[in-house]
Protein backbone atom coordinates (compact mmCIF):
# COMPACT_ATOMS: atom_id res chain seq x y z
CA UNK A 1 0.00 0.00 0.00
CA UNK A 2 2.54 2.50 0.69
CA UNK A 3 4.53 1.62 -2.56
CA UNK A 4 1.48 2.43 -4.27
CA UNK A 5 1.15 5.16 -2.80
CA UNK A 6 4.67 6.55 -3.25
CA UNK A 7 4.07 5.46 -6.76
CA UNK A 8 1.20 7.78 -6.96
CA UNK A 9 2.76 10.79 -5.96
CA UNK A 10 5.54 10.40 -7.95
CA UNK A 11 3.34 9.69 -11.20
CA UNK A 12 1.82 13.01 -10.23
CA UNK A 13 5.23 14.74 -9.32
CA UNK A 14 6.36 14.22 -12.83
CA UNK A 15 2.70 14.88 -14.64
CA UNK A 16 2.69 18.08 -13.06
CA UNK A 17 6.78 18.53 -13.93
CA UNK A 18 5.68 18.03 -16.99
CA UNK A 19 3.10 20.30 -17.65
CA UNK A 20 4.61 23.10 -16.00
CA UNK A 21 7.72 22.70 -18.53
CA UNK A 22 5.67 22.15 -21.03
CA UNK A 23 3.80 25.77 -20.71
CA UNK A 24 6.88 26.95 -20.13
CA UNK A 25 7.88 26.69 -23.44
CA UNK A 26 5.50 28.14 -25.30
CA UNK A 27 6.21 31.20 -26.50
CA UNK A 28 4.83 34.26 -28.46
CA UNK A 29 4.82 32.63 -31.46
CA UNK A 30 3.67 29.56 -30.43
CA UNK A 31 0.49 30.36 -29.04
CA UNK A 32 -1.43 29.86 -31.73
CA UNK A 33 -1.09 26.59 -31.56
CA UNK A 34 -1.10 25.68 -28.08
CA UNK A 35 -4.46 26.70 -28.57
CA UNK A 36 -4.75 24.25 -31.01
CA UNK A 37 -3.64 21.88 -28.69
CA UNK A 38 -5.61 22.65 -25.56
CA UNK A 39 -8.69 22.17 -28.53
CA UNK A 40 -7.78 18.89 -29.43
CA UNK A 41 -7.46 17.79 -25.52
CA UNK A 42 -11.19 18.77 -25.59
CA UNK A 43 -11.75 16.51 -28.57
CA UNK A 44 -10.05 13.95 -26.78
CA UNK A 45 -11.42 14.26 -23.15
CA UNK A 46 -15.17 14.12 -25.61
CA UNK A 47 -14.46 11.48 -26.93
CA UNK A 48 -13.61 9.59 -24.01
CA UNK A 49 -15.97 10.75 -21.58
CA UNK A 50 -18.91 9.83 -24.33
CA UNK A 51 -17.16 5.91 -23.91
CA UNK A 52 -16.38 6.01 -19.82
CA UNK A 53 -18.89 8.51 -18.31
CA UNK A 54 -22.27 7.38 -18.61
CA UNK A 55 -22.18 4.69 -15.53
CA UNK A 56 -21.07 7.76 -13.35
CA UNK A 57 -23.68 10.32 -14.51
CA UNK A 58 -26.32 7.63 -14.02
CA UNK A 59 -25.50 7.92 -10.04
CA UNK A 60 -25.78 12.06 -10.03
CA UNK A 61 -28.99 12.84 -8.81
CA UNK A 62 -29.04 15.97 -10.64
CA UNK A 63 -28.20 15.00 -13.96
CA UNK A 64 -30.51 11.57 -13.56
CA UNK A 65 -33.43 13.32 -12.46
CA UNK A 66 -36.01 11.08 -14.77
CA UNK A 67 -38.15 8.58 -12.96
CA UNK A 68 -37.22 6.39 -15.49
CA UNK A 69 -33.38 5.86 -16.16
CA UNK A 70 -32.86 7.30 -19.74
CA UNK A 71 -30.46 5.17 -22.01
CA UNK A 72 -26.83 5.14 -21.90
CA UNK A 73 -26.64 7.08 -24.95
CA UNK A 74 -28.36 9.82 -23.27
CA UNK A 75 -25.76 10.20 -20.96
CA UNK A 76 -22.51 9.76 -23.49
CA UNK A 77 -24.39 12.80 -25.21
CA UNK A 78 -25.05 14.93 -22.18
CA UNK A 79 -21.22 14.38 -21.34
CA UNK A 80 -20.08 15.53 -24.27
CA UNK A 81 -22.28 18.22 -24.01
CA UNK A 82 -21.02 19.42 -20.84
CA UNK A 83 -17.14 19.31 -22.04
CA UNK A 84 -18.58 21.27 -25.18
CA UNK A 85 -20.03 24.21 -22.81
CA UNK A 86 -16.67 24.43 -20.82
CA UNK A 87 -14.99 24.35 -24.05
CA UNK A 88 -16.98 26.91 -25.04
CA UNK A 89 -16.96 29.04 -22.47
CA UNK A 90 -13.76 29.25 -22.49
CA UNK A 91 -13.07 30.56 -25.83
CA UNK A 92 -15.91 32.77 -25.51
CA UNK A 93 -14.65 34.23 -22.21
CA UNK A 94 -11.20 34.92 -24.14
CA UNK A 95 -13.39 36.57 -27.39
CA UNK A 96 -14.91 38.91 -25.32
CA UNK A 97 -11.96 39.83 -23.08
CA UNK A 98 -9.67 40.65 -26.73
CA UNK A 99 -12.18 43.11 -28.45
CA UNK A 100 -10.70 46.01 -29.39
CA UNK A 101 -7.46 45.18 -28.77
CA UNK A 102 -5.21 46.37 -31.37
CA UNK A 103 -1.56 47.06 -30.66
CA UNK A 104 0.77 44.92 -28.49
CA UNK A 105 1.12 47.30 -25.96
CA UNK A 106 -1.97 46.57 -24.98
CA UNK A 107 -2.00 44.59 -21.85
CA UNK A 108 -4.96 42.25 -23.02
CA UNK A 109 -1.90 41.22 -25.73
CA UNK A 110 0.05 39.52 -23.10
CA UNK A 111 -3.12 37.68 -21.48
CA UNK A 112 -3.66 35.87 -24.98
CA UNK A 113 0.02 34.93 -25.55
CA UNK A 114 1.11 34.22 -22.29
CA UNK A 115 0.29 32.85 -18.36
CA UNK A 116 -0.58 28.89 -19.95
CA UNK A 117 0.12 27.23 -16.57
CA UNK A 118 -3.21 29.81 -15.75
CA UNK A 119 -5.37 28.97 -18.43
CA UNK A 120 -4.54 25.09 -18.41
CA UNK A 121 -5.73 25.53 -14.86
CA UNK A 122 -8.75 27.31 -16.12
CA UNK A 123 -10.10 25.17 -18.67
CA UNK A 124 -9.83 22.15 -16.24
CA UNK A 125 -12.01 24.01 -13.39
CA UNK A 126 -14.59 24.72 -16.45
CA UNK A 127 -14.48 21.61 -17.45
CA UNK A 128 -15.82 20.50 -14.02
CA UNK A 129 -17.99 22.66 -12.99
CA UNK A 130 -20.19 22.20 -15.89
CA UNK A 131 -20.91 18.61 -14.90
CA UNK A 132 -22.77 20.24 -11.90
CA UNK A 133 -25.47 22.25 -13.82
CA UNK A 134 -28.41 21.16 -14.12
CA UNK A 135 -29.59 19.44 -17.29
CA UNK A 136 -31.97 22.97 -18.40
CA UNK A 137 -28.91 24.61 -18.84
CA UNK A 138 -26.98 21.88 -21.21
CA UNK A 139 -30.41 21.43 -22.98
CA UNK A 140 -30.26 25.67 -23.44
CA UNK A 141 -26.85 25.16 -24.88
CA UNK A 142 -27.26 22.24 -26.75
CA UNK A 143 -30.21 24.15 -28.58
CA UNK A 144 -27.64 27.07 -29.51
CA UNK A 145 -24.66 25.00 -30.34
CA UNK A 146 -26.92 24.06 -33.14
CA UNK A 147 -27.14 27.64 -34.61
CA UNK A 148 -23.49 28.04 -33.37
CA UNK A 149 -22.45 24.90 -36.00
CA UNK A 150 -24.08 26.49 -38.91
CA UNK A 151 -22.12 29.95 -37.79
CA UNK A 152 -19.15 27.65 -38.05
CA UNK A 153 -19.72 25.79 -41.12
CA UNK A 154 -19.70 29.15 -43.08
CA UNK A 155 -16.55 30.14 -41.27
CA UNK A 156 -15.31 26.74 -42.74
CA UNK A 157 -16.37 27.47 -46.27
CA UNK A 158 -14.78 30.91 -45.77
CA UNK A 159 -11.67 29.30 -44.73
CA UNK A 160 -11.25 26.90 -47.42
CA UNK A 161 -11.95 29.91 -49.76
CA UNK A 162 -9.01 31.00 -48.34
CA UNK A 163 -6.91 28.19 -48.73
CA UNK A 164 -7.94 27.97 -52.47
CA UNK A 165 -7.11 30.99 -53.63
CA UNK A 166 -3.87 31.21 -51.94
CA UNK A 167 -2.64 27.40 -52.97
CA UNK A 168 -3.36 28.90 -56.63
CA UNK A 169 -1.72 32.28 -55.79
CA UNK A 170 1.09 30.77 -54.57
CA UNK A 171 1.72 28.53 -57.51
CA UNK A 172 0.98 30.91 -60.33
CA UNK A 173 3.41 33.16 -58.82
CA UNK A 174 6.20 30.58 -59.38
CA UNK A 175 5.72 31.64 -63.07
CA UNK A 176 6.75 28.30 -64.47
CA UNK A 177 5.39 26.05 -66.89
CA UNK A 178 5.67 22.69 -64.36
CA UNK A 179 3.75 25.08 -61.83
CA UNK A 180 0.87 26.01 -64.60
CA UNK A 181 0.72 22.18 -65.69
CA UNK A 182 0.79 21.29 -62.23
CA UNK A 183 -2.64 23.40 -61.66
CA UNK A 184 -3.68 22.01 -64.36
CA UNK A 185 -4.02 18.20 -63.90
CA UNK A 186 -4.82 19.05 -59.84
CA UNK A 187 -8.08 20.77 -61.50
CA UNK A 188 -8.56 17.92 -63.89
CA UNK A 189 -8.35 15.47 -61.00
CA UNK A 190 -11.02 17.89 -59.00
CA UNK A 191 -13.74 17.83 -61.59
CA UNK A 192 -13.43 14.22 -62.55
CA UNK A 193 -13.89 12.93 -58.86
CA UNK A 194 -17.03 15.71 -58.10
CA UNK A 195 -18.73 14.56 -61.37
CA UNK A 196 -17.98 11.16 -60.70
CA UNK A 197 -18.85 11.26 -56.97
CA UNK A 198 -21.94 12.68 -58.17
CA UNK A 199 -22.76 9.74 -60.75
CA UNK A 200 -22.15 7.43 -57.48
CA UNK A 201 -24.43 9.41 -55.75
CA UNK A 202 -27.44 8.47 -58.42
CA UNK A 203 -26.63 4.95 -57.40
CA UNK A 204 -27.05 5.35 -53.90
CA UNK A 205 -29.48 7.72 -52.90
CA UNK A 206 -31.60 7.09 -56.04
CA UNK A 207 -32.78 3.72 -55.98
CA UNK A 208 -34.95 2.08 -58.46
CA UNK A 209 -38.93 1.70 -58.14
CA UNK A 210 -39.04 4.48 -55.31
CA UNK A 211 -39.37 8.54 -56.01
CA UNK A 212 -36.50 10.51 -54.79
CA UNK A 213 -37.11 13.89 -56.59
CA UNK A 214 -35.17 15.31 -53.28
CA UNK A 215 -32.46 13.21 -53.63
CA UNK A 216 -32.01 13.53 -57.49
CA UNK A 217 -32.51 17.57 -57.00
CA UNK A 218 -29.75 17.47 -54.52
CA UNK A 219 -27.41 15.78 -56.93
CA UNK A 220 -28.26 17.23 -59.79
CA UNK A 221 -28.01 20.91 -58.02
CA UNK A 222 -24.60 19.42 -57.06
CA UNK A 223 -23.53 19.04 -60.94
CA UNK A 224 -25.02 22.39 -62.19
CA UNK A 225 -22.91 24.55 -59.44
CA UNK A 226 -19.84 22.59 -60.18
CA UNK A 227 -20.19 23.24 -64.16
CA UNK A 228 -21.32 27.06 -63.26
CA UNK A 229 -18.24 27.48 -60.98
CA UNK A 230 -15.83 26.55 -63.96
CA UNK A 231 -17.71 28.34 -66.59
CA UNK A 232 -17.85 31.53 -64.31
CA UNK A 233 -14.12 31.18 -63.06
CA UNK A 234 -13.10 30.77 -66.64
CA UNK A 235 -15.69 34.16 -68.07
CA UNK A 236 -12.56 37.16 -69.83
CA UNK A 237 -14.40 39.22 -67.35
CA UNK A 238 -13.77 37.36 -64.00
CA UNK A 239 -10.38 37.22 -62.62
CA UNK A 240 -10.75 33.74 -61.39
CA UNK A 241 -8.85 30.39 -62.29
CA UNK A 242 -9.67 26.69 -62.67
CA UNK A 243 -8.01 25.42 -59.67
CA UNK A 244 -10.39 27.10 -57.23
CA UNK A 245 -13.25 26.44 -59.55
CA UNK A 246 -12.28 22.63 -58.65
CA UNK A 247 -12.00 21.80 -55.02
CA UNK A 248 -14.72 23.64 -54.41
CA UNK A 249 -16.54 21.48 -56.78
CA UNK A 250 -15.30 18.58 -54.74
CA UNK A 251 -15.94 19.77 -51.45
CA UNK A 252 -19.54 20.24 -52.79
CA UNK A 253 -19.96 16.91 -54.10
CA UNK A 254 -18.82 15.64 -50.73
CA UNK A 255 -21.27 18.04 -48.32
CA UNK A 256 -23.59 16.32 -50.61
CA UNK A 257 -23.01 12.77 -49.78
CA UNK A 258 -23.00 13.64 -45.91
CA UNK A 259 -26.27 15.36 -46.16
CA UNK A 260 -28.17 12.72 -48.28
CA UNK A 261 -26.10 10.01 -46.08
CA UNK A 262 -27.92 11.79 -42.94
CA UNK A 263 -31.55 10.99 -44.22
CA UNK A 264 -33.38 8.67 -41.79
CA UNK A 265 -32.61 5.11 -42.01
CA UNK A 266 -35.92 4.07 -42.67
CA UNK A 267 -35.89 6.48 -45.38
CA UNK A 268 -36.47 4.47 -48.75
CA UNK A 269 -34.60 7.10 -50.83
CA UNK A 270 -31.21 6.27 -48.44
CA UNK A 271 -29.67 3.21 -49.93
CA UNK A 272 -27.15 3.34 -46.83
CA UNK A 273 -29.58 2.19 -44.84
CA UNK A 274 -27.96 -1.32 -44.15
CA UNK A 275 -24.86 0.57 -43.47
CA UNK A 276 -26.02 3.22 -41.01
CA UNK A 277 -23.31 2.96 -38.32
CA UNK A 278 -20.46 2.61 -40.68
CA UNK A 279 -21.80 5.62 -42.55
CA UNK A 280 -22.07 7.76 -39.36
CA UNK A 281 -19.11 6.52 -38.06
CA UNK A 282 -16.73 7.62 -40.85
CA UNK A 283 -18.92 10.78 -41.29
CA UNK A 284 -18.03 11.82 -37.92
CA UNK A 285 -14.17 10.86 -38.40
CA UNK A 286 -14.43 13.05 -41.42
CA UNK A 287 -15.63 16.20 -39.73
CA UNK A 288 -13.67 15.78 -36.94
CA UNK A 289 -10.91 15.77 -39.16
CA UNK A 290 -11.88 18.88 -40.95
CA UNK A 291 -12.63 20.39 -38.03
CA UNK A 292 -9.66 19.91 -36.63
CA UNK A 293 -7.50 20.86 -39.92
CA UNK A 294 -10.18 24.38 -39.84
CA UNK A 295 -8.51 25.56 -36.39
CA UNK A 296 -5.41 24.52 -37.20
CA UNK A 297 -5.45 26.26 -40.67
CA UNK A 298 -6.56 29.54 -39.03
CA UNK A 299 -4.43 29.55 -36.25
CA UNK A 300 -1.14 29.25 -38.66
CA UNK A 301 -2.64 31.54 -41.57
CA UNK A 302 -3.64 34.08 -38.39
CA UNK A 303 -0.90 36.69 -38.60
CA UNK A 304 1.03 35.30 -41.53
CA UNK A 305 -0.85 37.12 -44.38
CA UNK A 306 -3.76 39.35 -44.22
CA UNK A 307 -6.86 37.23 -44.01
CA UNK A 308 -10.34 37.18 -42.61
CA UNK A 309 -8.43 37.09 -39.25
CA UNK A 310 -6.56 40.23 -39.19
CA UNK A 311 -8.36 43.10 -37.73
CA UNK A 312 -9.58 45.83 -39.69
CA UNK A 313 -6.74 48.14 -37.92
CA UNK A 314 -3.84 46.09 -39.26
CA UNK A 315 -2.27 47.39 -42.01
CA UNK A 316 -1.77 45.21 -45.47
CA UNK A 317 1.41 43.68 -45.20
CA UNK A 318 3.46 42.54 -48.45
CA UNK A 319 5.21 39.92 -47.20
CA UNK A 320 3.70 36.50 -46.15
CA UNK A 321 5.93 35.10 -43.22
CA UNK A 322 4.85 31.86 -42.57
CA UNK A 323 4.69 30.74 -39.10
CA UNK A 324 7.91 28.97 -39.03
CA UNK A 325 9.87 32.16 -40.05
CA UNK A 326 8.36 34.30 -37.60
CA UNK A 327 9.18 32.42 -34.61
CA UNK A 328 12.76 32.07 -35.80
CA UNK A 329 13.22 35.96 -36.09
CA UNK A 330 10.91 36.54 -33.12
CA UNK A 331 13.84 37.75 -30.90
CA UNK A 332 14.75 40.34 -33.12
CA UNK A 333 12.09 42.92 -32.10
CA UNK A 334 13.14 42.78 -28.63
CA UNK A 335 15.09 46.46 -28.22
CA UNK A 336 11.53 47.95 -29.94
CA UNK A 337 9.56 46.71 -27.28
CA UNK A 338 9.10 50.60 -25.85
CA UNK A 339 6.90 51.31 -29.94
CA UNK A 340 3.37 50.49 -30.78
CA UNK A 341 3.01 47.55 -33.02
CA UNK A 342 -0.03 46.74 -34.53
CA UNK A 343 -1.24 42.69 -33.50
CA UNK A 344 -1.79 40.96 -37.16
CA UNK A 345 -4.71 39.58 -36.55
CA UNK A 346 -7.75 40.00 -34.62
CA UNK A 347 -7.61 38.28 -31.19
CA UNK A 348 -11.26 38.31 -30.59
CA UNK A 349 -12.40 36.37 -33.97
CA UNK A 350 -9.24 33.85 -33.57
CA UNK A 351 -11.12 32.70 -30.25
CA UNK A 352 -14.54 33.08 -31.64
CA UNK A 353 -13.09 30.30 -34.48
CA UNK A 354 -12.35 28.16 -31.26
CA UNK A 355 -15.33 28.55 -29.59
CA UNK A 356 -17.96 27.83 -32.51
CA UNK A 357 -15.84 24.77 -33.25
CA UNK A 358 -16.45 23.72 -29.71
CA UNK A 359 -19.88 23.81 -30.32
CA UNK A 360 -20.14 21.95 -33.96
CA UNK A 361 -17.92 19.05 -32.84
CA UNK A 362 -20.23 18.38 -29.87
CA UNK A 363 -22.99 18.26 -32.87
CA UNK A 364 -20.72 15.75 -34.60
CA UNK A 365 -20.33 13.66 -31.58
CA UNK A 366 -23.75 13.49 -30.65
CA UNK A 367 -25.00 13.52 -34.10
CA UNK A 368 -27.45 16.39 -34.06
CA UNK A 369 -29.30 14.56 -31.44
CA UNK A 370 -31.56 16.06 -29.03
CA UNK A 371 -30.44 15.18 -25.35
CA UNK A 372 -34.00 14.20 -24.42
CA UNK A 373 -34.21 11.24 -22.41
CA UNK A 374 -36.14 9.32 -25.49
CA UNK A 375 -32.96 9.64 -27.13
CA UNK A 376 -31.91 6.06 -28.44
CA UNK A 377 -29.62 6.91 -30.83
CA UNK A 378 -25.75 8.81 -29.71
CA UNK A 379 -24.83 9.07 -33.58
CA UNK A 380 -27.69 8.97 -35.32
CA UNK A 381 -28.85 10.93 -38.27
CA UNK A 382 -32.02 12.84 -39.19
CA UNK A 383 -33.51 15.83 -41.14
CA UNK A 384 -32.36 18.99 -39.31
CA UNK A 385 -28.39 17.39 -40.47
CA UNK A 386 -29.42 16.74 -43.51
CA UNK A 387 -30.59 20.12 -44.35
CA UNK A 388 -27.83 21.63 -42.30
CA UNK A 389 -25.67 20.30 -44.57
CA UNK A 390 -27.30 20.80 -48.06
CA UNK A 391 -27.62 24.90 -47.31
CA UNK A 392 -23.82 24.99 -46.15
CA UNK A 393 -23.22 23.36 -49.78
CA UNK A 394 -25.02 26.11 -51.04
CA UNK A 395 -23.66 28.51 -48.83
CA UNK A 396 -20.50 27.73 -49.71
CA UNK A 397 -21.04 28.00 -53.60
CA UNK A 398 -23.06 31.37 -53.17
CA UNK A 399 -19.90 32.95 -50.98
CA UNK A 400 -17.50 31.48 -53.99
CA UNK A 401 -19.22 33.21 -56.60
CA UNK A 402 -19.61 36.35 -54.71
CA UNK A 403 -15.56 36.14 -54.38
CA UNK A 404 -15.55 35.93 -58.46
CA UNK A 405 -17.91 38.94 -59.35
CA UNK A 406 -17.86 41.28 -55.92
CA UNK A 407 -15.25 42.98 -58.36
CA UNK A 408 -17.51 43.13 -61.21
CA UNK A 409 -20.37 44.42 -59.02
CA UNK A 410 -18.28 46.85 -56.80
CA UNK A 411 -15.70 48.11 -59.11
CA UNK A 412 -15.20 50.80 -56.97
CA UNK A 413 -14.03 48.86 -53.96
CA UNK A 414 -10.53 47.09 -53.53
CA UNK A 415 -10.78 43.30 -52.95
CA UNK A 416 -7.94 41.23 -51.53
Amino acid sequence: MWAASCLTSCCASCACGLCTSAVATISRRSARLAYCGLFALSLVLSWILREVAAPLLQKLPWINTFSHTPSKEWFQTNAVLRVSLGNFLFFMAFALVMIGVKDQNDKRDSWHHGGWMAKVVVWAVLIVLMFFLPNVVITIYETLSKFGSGFFLLVQVIILLDFTHTWNDSWVAKDEQKWYIALLAISVVCYLAAFAFSGVLFIWFNPSGHDCSLNVTFIVMTMILAFAFAVIALHPQVNGSLLPASVISAYCAYVCYTGLSSEPRDYECNGLHHRSKQVSISTLILGMITTVLSVVYSAVRAGSSTTFLSPPSSPRSGSSKPLLQDELESGKGDKKESETKPVSYSYTFFHLIFALASMYSAMLLTGWSGSTAESSELIDVGWTSVWVRICTEWATAALYVWTLVAPLILPDREFY
